[in-house]
């Protein structure tokens, strides 16, 4: 059996080796960048490890052998699951890596926008030492901490959140306002939710339901001094529109690990937006998270290459 890695940031495969060869299966890999790399290696594969190439309908219409195509990380949105599907091939994500990691980067991105820590870092490299903030800082005890979405890395966020001492706040259609409230956090509509956060966290899968969830319409239903946090999906948010409401004080600050065109181009008015914190899709990152994910994503492809069932399965 064959199993390709379409592409991959790791300092090297030996993860995937370690968890496949013992199996029979030969792991070769790639640093494809386009649909046709991808036809080009993998049209005799048994299975795809995949982290940015595209997988779309294309590819999967050539994948003669294909078993299972697993995602380095919890993001699919490179991978047409539909497709796929139809095909019979499985998609897996690995969602049980680096929650810790993601929820933690999450908490310093909060504290910092919602602190003014970059600002009056600058303002004092500046000349200027004054000890009252420029924007309003409410304390943390009389804000809201909302987020959109309540899975796995939301409940670490609010676990953490909590310590903090904020009111907590979350929209998510699939989770139960009764499992919510044991967790000590308020559900709420979308729409009462982004009136009401001082904090807004995103934590949402990117679907045609959610792409651009924040735009120019919903961005001003919120606060003047409300702050986001995004290190979920970089498509949730228009970032034209969001560097506008921030120039425009629309909104008060923005702290984002994730864009929705990755590198951030250097055109980009986010880059130019004040009251922003960007970080360069760093969050999933520790020195245990990295061969956490290339060995957790080898063992699910290894476990559907023995016939058995697959553990992460993602479902249409």
């Amino acid at each position: 059996m064959r199993l390709v890695v379409t592409d991959y940031g790791f300092p090297n495969l030996a993860p995937e080796r370690a968890a496949l060869e013992p199996y029979g299966v030969e792991v070769v890999g790639h640093q494809a960048k386009t649909a046709d790399d991808v036809i080009a290696i993998a049209q005799d594969a048994d299975a795809l490890l995949v982290q940015w190439a595209p997988v779309n309908a294309d590819v999967i219409a050539a994948l003669d052998r294909c078993r299972i195509i697993v995602r380095y990380g919890i993001g699919v949105d490179n991978v047409d699951i539909a497709a796929a599907t139809a095909k019979g091939i499985v998609v897996c994500n690995v969602p049980d890596y680096c929650l810790d990691e993601v929820a933690d980067h999450t908490m310093a991105l909060a504290l910092a926008t919602a602190r003014q820590i970059v600002p009056i870092d600058a303002r004092i490299r500046a000349g200027t030492w004054k000890i009252t903030p420029d924007a309003p800082m409410p304390s943390f005890r009389a804000s809201t901490f909302g987020l959109v979405g309540f899975g796995r890395i939301a409940q670490a966020v609010a676990e953490r959140a909590r310590g903090f001492g904020f009111r907590l706040a979350a929209y998510d259609p699939f989770a139960s306002p009764e499992a919510l409230a044991a967790q000590g956090v308020e559900a709420m509509p979308l729409d009462r939710l982004l009136a009401e956060s001082d904090l807004l966290s995103l934590h949402a899968p990117l679907t045609p339901d959610t792409k651009h969830l924040l735009n120019a319409d919903t961005l001003a239903t919120m606060k003047p001094t409300a702050r986001i946090v995004n290190t979920s999906r970089g498509g949730l948010i228009d970032g034209e529109a969001l560097a506008d409401a921030l120039e425009r004080g629309v909104v008060a600050g923005a702290a984002l690990d994730v864009f929705e065109a990755e590198p951030l181009p250097e055109d980009h008015p986010l880059r130019r937006a004040p009251n922003a914190i960007l970080t360069s899709h760093v969050a999933w990152y520790s020195e245990q998270s990295l061969p956490a994910l290339q060995r957790l994503a080898a063992e699910e492809a290894a476990r559907v290459l023995r016939g058995e069932s697959p553990k992460n399965p993602v479902r249409l």
